[in-house]
């Protein structure tokens, strides 16, 4: 089980997580998101967050990349749209 994690500087994870399957092409971009969201979270006990399904809190981020650079530019949280 790969993790990724960070305490510091969490915006670094989303960087890392796009930028994997391009340095390791073992892994795919859905492997690589999961290092830091799914395996992280099950590692601590969080199963209510963990994937996009019936009865999980929906925590989301939808982003773009511009130039290699991700930009997030919606977020919800259990669901709601807060940014």
């Amino acid at each position: 089980m790969d993790i990724l994690s960070s305490d510091y500087i969490p915006s670094s994870l989303l960087m890392a997580a796009l930028q994997l399957p391009q340095r390791v092409p073992a892994i795919d971009l859905a492997s690589a998101i999961r290092t830091v969201t799914k395996t992280p979270a099950e590692a601590v006990g969080l199963a209510d967050r963990d994937e996009i399904a019936i009865g999980k809190r929906a925590d989301l981020i939808r982003v773009h990349v511009a130039r290699d650079v991700p930009v997030v530019r919606s977020v919800w949280r259990e669901g709601h749209r807060v940014a």
